[in-house]
């Protein structure tokens, strides 16, 4: 079976609607958006005291300690599964499972995926996981290990995820 690659670019409503449209150049802007900058032009912004109270600076939480809480947050809410190698990365955590390659990123949330494929390589270090739409879609991603032991681990936190949170319907 084969499958069409579509670059996901959204469609400019002014291409089938206007015929004097130019791709590349912006559109007017609408009238509402226009009022809501002047209004903001208008209103003087309050000023803001230089220093904050010491009290304040001794209560606010480090930037480290923040970073700490959050990931502890997210363990706390059920299990992660993320791997990545030099230029792509695949994460399964509670709203789905994030592809990226490169600058390129996809989201599928657990609702709209119809099955999740686990494919470690049989004779190399590549683990692939394959996500299968309800639209009979699929895409897939891959990520090169570092040691090749490492692909039975990553198939069994994959397994612990997806038991946690994909339902099959």
């Amino acid at each position: 079976m084969e499958q069409r690659v579509d670059p996901n670019i959204p469609l400019e409503s002014a291409v089938g609607t206007d015929p004097a449209y130019i791709p590349g150049l912006t559109a007017p802007r609408s009238a509402e958006t226009a009022e809501v900058e002047e209004v903001k032009e208008q209103v003087p912004e309050q000023s803001v005291e230089a220093e904050p109270d010491a009290a304040a600076q001794e209560d606010a939480p480090t930037p480290q300690e923040e970073g700490a809480a959050t990931e502890a947050e997210e363990e706390a809410s059920g299990p992660v599964f993320e791997v990545a190698d030099r230029r792509g990365s695949i994460r399964a955590d509670r709203d789905g499972i994030r592809f990226r390659l490169d600058d390129q990123e996809a989201e599928f949330r657990w609702d709209e995926l119809g099955a999740v494929e686990i494919k470690p390589a049989r004779f190399g270090r590549r683990f692939t996981v394959t996500v299968h739409l309800s639209t009979r879609r699929w895409f897939d991603a891959e990520v090169e290990a570092p040691v090749r032991s490492q692909l039975k681990e990553w198939t069994a936190e994959l397994d612990a995820v997806l038991d946690a949170y994909f339902e099959d319907a």
